[in-house]
């Protein structure tokens, strides 16, 4: 049987970042099972968007996810939080 996921591998890569915000393209590539290469790529694509923002520090990367922005869908007005929340993802200023 050919596989195959409901989530595409933008989905997971934000899901990936909204478990671990410091983690290397390597890392998220890893986690998602595609390539390091790959995986910036989505993220290259991910930042243009507006749905994570990238931050240098030190030698390494920071992510924030914009959990305003929309799912792109014409079935749901939800927004990324809504979706990451569903996955157990909390934002920052929410986290006790």
């Amino acid at each position: 049987m050919k596989e195959w996921s409901l989530i595409t591998n933008h989905g997971l890569v934000l899901a990936a970042i909204s478990k671990n915000s410091k983690k290397t393209i390597r890392e998220i590539g890893d986690d998602v099972g595609i390539t390091e290469r790959t995986a910036y790529g989505i993220v290259v694509d991910l930042e243009k968007a507006g749905y994570i923002k990238r931050t240098k520090v030190g030698v390494r990367n920071i992510y924030k996810i914009n959990p305003q922005m929309p799912l792109i869908s014409r079935l749901s007005d939800a927004s990324v939080g809504d979706l990451l929340k569903l996955f157990g993802w909390q934002r920052r200023e929410d986290k006790k």
